[in-house]
């Protein structure tokens, strides 16, 4: 059975591309701001993430990128917004839910995490607001050469609540930067972005060019031992979280599991015969996919 199958849904499309790799696209064209996320939107991201995982399908790398020809998300929908529940007896259980609405927010963005896999965002044009979120969230980030992006909260009275200013402290390394576009919520160009530590690469062209760099980088990740990717992953995570002593003190329990693994030998095997390393799924697939 394709690995894509059935995945696709009402404005994410997914294909597989490359053996391994899915390239999901944001593809919400029926109203403007295009790609804006409604509640509906970002639970159907969440959970396409979360059932790619539970479903045991061998996914070894994605690609998230946007089906629309001059942005990547013009961020929240703010009609959407408006419409949350306002009928409450008190402040109390209005906070109450709105704290529970935040959280699944949260948890539906912060979906790349849950992942085995590595995420890469391949984004162009226009990347606003929870759009900073959601790369944020991703493993890797490359930018076509004129992506705009802006952190813009502040401009609707808000701080940035989804991820953004969770994120990205620890992924950057110039908070003086991150700060300034934070605060003032304007537009920064792509290679503001890479001199912040944001991205990784800035690819000339545009939304074709970016895809075409980030599944072929996409590729390379999935051609590698599962086992050692998703175990790098995890370990990566817990380092940005945890000290260094810790750090090694989980990294010696993990892998005192993760290095009875057959892609070891299967790796020195296909090495040794100039030949393709044949890697089984890390689960087994359900029966229904």
């Amino acid at each position: 059975m394709a690995l894509a199958q059935n995945l696709s849904s009402k404005w994410i499309s997914v294909s597989e591309p490359h053996p391994h790799v899915l390239h999901v696209e944001l593809a919400r064209q029926a109203r403007k701001p295009v790609n804006a996320f409604s509640s509906e939107l970002w639970a159907e991201y969440g959970a396409l993430l979360d059932k790619i995982t539970h479903e045991g399908r061998d996914v070894r790398a994605l690609v998230l990128s946007s089906a629309l020809p001059k942005l990547f998300t013009a961020g929240i929908d703010i009609a959407d917004l408006s419409k949350t529940e306002t009928d409450f007896p008190d402040g109390a259980r209005k906070s109450l839910s709105t704290y529970h609405h935040l959280k699944e927010f949260q948890h539906a963005i912060g979906a790349p995490e849950r992942c085995s896999f590595p995420i890469i965002a391949a984004v162009h044009g226009l990347v606003v607001g929870l759009g900073i979120d959601i790369i944020s969230a991703c493993d890797i980030r490359y930018a076509a050469e004129g992506t705009q992006f802006t952190i813009k909260e502040v401009d609707v009275g808000l701080a940035a609540d989804i991820g953004t200013l969770a994120y990205l402290p620890k992924a950057v390394g110039n908070q003086s930067l991150l700060r300034e576009v934070a605060y003032t919520s304007r537009l920064f160009s792509a290679a503001e972005a890479e001199r912040m530590g944001l991205l990784s690469t800035v690819v000339p062209g545009g939304r074709e060019e970016v895809i075409a760099a980030a599944l072929k980088l996409a590729s390379v990740i999935a051609s590698k031992s599962p086992i050692a990717v998703s175990s790098t992953k995890r370990i990566l995570l817990h380092s940005r979280d945890h000290s260094a002593s810790d750090n090694l003190e989980y990294t010696a329990a993990w892998n005192s599991a993760a290095l009875q693994t057959n892609d070891i030998p299967e790796t020195l095997r296909a090495t040794k015969s100039r030949s393709a390393p044949a890697f089984v799924p890390l689960r087994k697939a359900a029966a229904k996919l």
